[in-house]
């Protein structure tokens, strides 16, 4: 079968990441006789300085013609995006592209593997525990997209104002997503909010709890975002998916994705309605180790294989790229600074290519 993908690999590790997974489905290509095509543009940092945009109209017509987007990573190199004026504060290329394809459920798993215990910073008694978690956070509202949003007023009157909105709508689909999750799981839901202070967070409760009564097979728990924050470093094994707003769910994601060792261990999908879908890492462009050669690819390379689930429907091809990193990994042999080895980035992709 062919396969259309819009790849924009970004900006420091991004092509750095970004060739390794491309390595990875071209073998997967090979082995399942699947031809991928791969279509190039620019984006974040990369398209500014070719093209003067960040989110250029080449950009997003080939991904308009794409069947999925893998993406590397946004974050530089602009040196006016240090200092960023109020209505430009947020990122320039990804909220744009949540936005236009309504990409509104992100999918973000965090995974302790078993051969990085030992790198995982908690207790050893709670890493030796483990834990699977998938944290599926709303993308597109909240208050990342509230209006009115700005500053006005003067001296000790002057102020500045974000608004927090969720529609009926916007939560259920999203709950959707995670009770569907939850039933291909361990069939429990934790739903974060702060409902003790924000009307929003009352509502995200409400509706949630709705939801859950078309999934009697799941328990659903909610827990305000400060005690979830404490409970993922105290005991992650209790969590099996975990639902949230924009920005709760982009604190929570992150911190559990941190707690599995790496940041470079998280991949990341974000959805719509149909099949097309938006794929990267969650650890960012990190510009302090780029053209090094030692970023960890793994959560790119997982991240592709995210990408073969949900928008190709190709779950065989998808779990034995999972099945090549955790061989991989068990080995030990071969493993990039991060997670405690001494191999570069390509020689990390070519072990699990070996493996596929």
């Amino acid at each position: 079968m062919a396969f259309t993908i819009a790849v924009l690999a970004g900006d420091y590790i991004g092509p750095e990441v970004m060739a390794e997974a491309l390595k990875v489905l071209r073998a997967v290509g090979s082995k399942y006789h699947h031809d991928f095509a791969f279509r190039e543009a620019p984006i974040g940092g990369a398209a500014w300085d070719e093209c003067g945009e960040h989110l250029p109209k080449a950009t997003l017509d080939l991904c308009e013609t794409s069947e999925a987007i893998l993406l590397g990573a946004v974050g530089g190199p602009v040196g006016e995006q240090l200092l960023p004026k109020w209505r430009d504060v947020g990122p320039k290329a990804l909220l744009p592209l949540r936005k236009k394809f309504d990409l509104f459920a992100n999918l973000r798993p965090a995974k302790l593997y078993p051969a990085l215990a030992s790198a995982c910073p908690l207790k050893k008694g709670i890493a030796e525990k483990g834990f699977d978690i998938l944290v599926v956070r709303e993308l597109t509202g909240g208050i990342y997209f509230g209006e009115p949003r700005g500053r006005d007023g003067s001296g000790d009157e002057e102020r500045a104002f974000d608004t927090m909105v969720y529609s009926r709508r916007e939560i259920e689909r999203v709950a959707h997503v995670a009770f569907r999750a939850a039933q291909a799981r361990r069939k429990k839901v934790t739903s974060i909010d702060k409902a003790n202070v924000l009307v929003s967070s009352v509502f995200w409760r409400e509706v949630v709890q709705e939801v859950a009564k078309d999934y009697p097979d799941v328990n659903l728990e909610s827990m305000f975002i400060d005690n979830a924050t404490m409970q993922l470093v105290r005991d992650p094994a209790q969590f099996d998916v975990m639902l949230a707003g924009n920005m709760f769910g982009d604190i929570i994601s992150d911190e559990a994705v941190g707690i599995t060792g790496s940041l470079g261990m998280g991949p990341s999908a974000s959805l719509g309605e149909g099949t097309f879908g938006l794929y990267e890492p969650s650890g960012g462009s990190a510009p302090d180790i780029a053209g090094k050669g030692i970023a960890n690819p793994i959560a790119q390379i997982l991240s592709a294989a995210m990408m073969l689930k949900y928008s190709f429907n190709l779950e065989e091809e998808s779990r034995a790229i999972e099945r090549a990193v955790e061989r991989v990994l068990e080995e030990g042999k071969i493993r990039t600074p991060d997670i405690g080895g001494t191999s570069s980035t390509s020689q990390l992709g070519d072990a699990i290519v070996r493996n596929i």
